[in-house]
């Protein structure tokens, strides 16, 4: 790559957990040569993907090329962290081959894509795809929209009604924007459940695009770097339900974390995340937990009331040894008090 050249960036979208930190691991150890740079956004205070991230880094994507913007939402801090990061990434020596972008899964990635038009970086830069990643069974029984019954009892009482949920329109906005899909967890979803998320990709997909089934984050990087899209002089063919609107907020969705000491029980911890899911409208868990005389520390994600955990790592010496959760839900059932009744006991 020339100096002249711009380096392309891929941005990864998705609904959260759908398997973008995942992804973005799968690339860093099987770059093929590329020197890549990370940017990963965070929603809420406790960094977990970065983290994770930085610790597969290799010398063809060390830890220093890995930056976390963490809480704020990228899309809406453009001019205040995402154009000076990006501008630090362009700033290395050597400089990067390619920068890939992960996007917390609230962001709407159309503004994203318009911060490339900024004068600082547009010479230097450009979008050379949008990767929409999609939980083959989440999106299949419609979670996206949390209470399905409820909005369909409100949509027959008020036919004029037209709006539709929150995270109905983050998930439609990151299929319009996307130059492919990526779906995973196939494996969870089945058959049955695979031809359903197609089905719902297709309908809510403003134009054709491809769909790709992948398993643990595991695809060539051939297939998704190097599409040449040039997203950012694309817009007009990416909608967004927020097109005309001068910016946005996401008051829809809130954060909280809970930390606390250790825990006798990973079962039992899981067994408390799942109740938060059921009873709370929980969205997304997600942290780290100290085990009683476990040398190495938990990592738990959960999508709903589906949680994955594992050791990740030891505890590094003098850490102190602890639990801290991050969780996600639409604002109004956020309730600080009463999640940390359910995880802390």
């Amino acid at each position: 790559m020339t100096d002249l050249a711009k380096v392309p960036v891929t941005i990864v979208t998705g609904f959260l957990g759908a398997g973008k930190t995942t992804l973005i691991r799968h690339l860093i150890q099987n770059a093929g040569g590329r020197r890549l740079a990370v940017v990963v956004n965070e929603f809420g205070t406790l960094g977990v993907d970065g983290e994770i991230l930085k610790s597969c880094a290799i010398p063809d994507c060390p830890a220093e090329n890995i930056v976390e913007l963490a809480n704020g939402c990228i899309c809406c801090t453009v001019a205040d962290d995402f154009i000076p990061t990006v501008e630090r990434l362009l700033a290395l020596e050597p400089r990067p081959d390619h920068i890939l972008i992960e996007t917390s899964g609230l962001a709407l990635p159309k503004p994203l894509l318009k911060a490339f038009d900024w004068p600082a970086i547009r010479s230097r830069i450009t979008v050379d795809g949008v990767l929409a990643l999609a939980d083959a069974e989440a999106v299949a029984e419609g979670r996206f929209a949390p209470d399905l019954v409820a909005l369909d009892a409100q949509r027959a009482a008020d036919p004029g009604i037209e709006h539709e949920t929150p995270l109905a329109e983050v998930f439609e906005d990151q299929l319009a924007c996307a130059d492919m899909v990526l779906l995973t967890k196939v494996d969870l979803a089945g058959p049955e459940g695979v031809a359903a998320a197609r089905a719902v990709i297709a309908a809510e997909a403003p134009r054709p695009v491809p769909v790709v089934e992948i398993r643990e984050g595991a695809i060539d990087p051939r297939v998704i770097l190097g599409l040449g899209a040039a997203a950012e002089d694309d817009l007009v063919a990416r909608p967004s339900h927020h097109d005309g609107e001068d910016d946005h907020e996401h008051e829809d969705f809130d954060s909280t974390v809970v930390t606390f000491g250790e825990i006798a029980d990973p079962a039992e911890l899981i067994a408390r995340i799942e109740e938060l899911a059921r009873e709370h409208k929980v969205l997304r868990v997600k942290g780290y937990a100290a085990v009683t005389g476990k040398p190495m520390r938990l990592l738990v994600q959960a999508v709903g009331a589906r949680v994955r955990h594992q050791y990740d790592r030891p505890w590094r010496p003098g850490e102190p040894r602890g639990t801290a959760l991050v969780a996600i839900a639409e604002h109004d059932h956020v309730d600080p008090a009463a999640f940390r009744a359910v995880l802390a006991g």
